[in-house]
């Protein structure tokens, strides 16, 4: 997750890019519909199959369009697109991260939205998430999906040990070792994909960067503790050793398996979840904030995907990609997203009474409300790449908290373009 592509798939993504992207520019003059490409980079088992339906709903209403999908890896998603933009060819509609969308409107591969049909319904949406979509006041992309990590647990595991959901990690930490006594089951195990240390970090009162006072902040004190409450729950046994290079797979199988009573994830693990032994019953899921850190808050970061649109389309793409995004983030489509996977709608008039219902979309809702944004800055996903390598270096006792994070913020300041400025102690 938030990796970047690795050199062998350059050669893919350009064969990709050549024949999926754009559209026929002579589709139109030859009397036919036109025919917008869509990059998708949502989970291809148990997203994808909602967004095809919904792909279907849209050409039976828009005759005159035509839609080609792609499931496109996250993982490799923004480097396939910023290759296929630099070649003049990218696809006319991409799910994007929301750590993208700054970096992909800067290079200038993303088209404006403001007083397009995609963005006419815009004020029904929450407004913080379509701040995040904006570049130097202009709109970039529309909110398909949020999400914020949250503490998901065992219920079951829970009454069998006699614990309640943690409200502070040395709650966590103390919950654990009761479980493991009392029924052998781990207690958490935590995603060493930096990303994951975000709750960490906030519940700490700290932050990535200070924008305001362009300063590099990881490696300030409220990081230091951060990283380190993670270093003595792997290490006192608290949380079980995590795997290093497919550490969500083997978080994620552990969890629905039965075999740790805790992870910290996000409401797109939630379907996959339930498909495991441990929940059969669905009402086992346990969904709580994330527990405060020393600073006695708790922190979630702000996830999820704008849909946004190639710049380089000629009219008659932008005008029938500008059309589907408005169609894929209605109220009716986000609604039937949330009721079919699990997700959470970017629209406040998207949570009805039916996606309200369930109570694990209904937890993460009160969870999203005390959510923090990431930080509005161009190469956020390189900045978690950088970060991750040393917080993995740390994780494994491999170097010190105090270098593992003075190195990161000394690669986000000499790597990312956007941190060139900014200042480190």
């Amino acid at each position: 997750m938030r990796r970047g592509i690795a050199a062998t798939a350059l050669v893919a993504s350009l064969a990709l890019a050549a024949t999926a992207c754009g559209g026929d520019s002579g589709d139109k003059a030859a009397g036919g519909p036109v025919t917008i490409t869509w990059w998708d980079t949502s989970d291809a088992t148990n997203e994808a199959p909602t967004y095809k339906k919904l792909i279907e709903k849209f050409e039976a209403a828009h005759k005159d369009i035509k839609v080609t999908y792609q499931n496109v890896p996250f993982a490799e998603a923004e480097q396939k697109y910023k290759t296929a933009a630099q070649a003049g060819n990218a696809p006319d509609v991409l799910r994007a991260d929301v750590g993208w969308t700054a970096g992909l409107a800067r290079n200038q591969y993303l088209a404006p939205l403001d007083g397009t049909p995609a963005a006419k319904e815009i004020a029904s949406f929450n407004q913080g998430l379509v701040e995040g979509a904006k570049v130097d006041g202009k709109l970039y992309g529309v909110p398909q999906v949020t999400d914020a990590l949250a503490l998901l647990y065992n219920k079951e595991v829970f009454a069998k040990a006699g614990v309640q959901p943690p409200k502070t990690w040395a709650e966590l930490s103390a919950a654990a070792k009761t479980i493991k006594q009392k029924t052998g089951v781990d207690g958490i195990y935590l995603n060493p994909d930096s990303y994951f240390a975000l709750p960490f970090l906030y519940g700490e009162g700290g932050a990535m960067v200070d924008t305001d006072t362009k300063k590099i902040t990881v490696d300030d004190e409220p990081g230091k503790k951060a990283v380190q409450t993670v270093v003595d729950m792997i290490k006192s046994g608290v949380a079980v050793k995590p795997d290093y290079t497919d550490g969500y797979n083997n978080m994620q199988a552990a969890f629905k398996d039965g075999k740790v009573a805790m992870v910290i994830n996000g409401p797109w693990s939630t379907a996959d979840d339930l498909t495991g032994k441990a929940f059969k019953k669905k009402d086992n899921l346990g969904v709580s904030p994330v527990p405060a850190g020393s600073a006695g808050k708790a922190g979630t970061p702000t996830g999820g995907h704008n849909l946004v649109v190639y710049n380089g389309a000629d009219a008659p793409h932008k005008d029938a990609a500008q059309k589907f995004v408005a169609f894929m983030t209605s109220a009716q489509s986000q609604e039937f997203a949330a009721t079919e996977t699990g997700v959470l709608p970017t629209r406040d008039d998207a949570y009805t009474i039916k996606v309200v219902a369930d109570p694990i979309r209904a937890a993460f809702k009160n969870v999203l409300a005390d959510s923090t944004a990431r930080p509005a800055v161009a190469g956020v996903s390189d900045m978690f790449a950088e970060w991750t390598k040393q917080y993995v270096e740390t994780l494994k006792g491999n170097t010190t908290v105090e270098k593992g994070l003075d190195t990161t913020a000394d690669k986000w300041k000499t790597n990312i373009n956007s941190l060139k400025e900014y200042s480190v102690d």
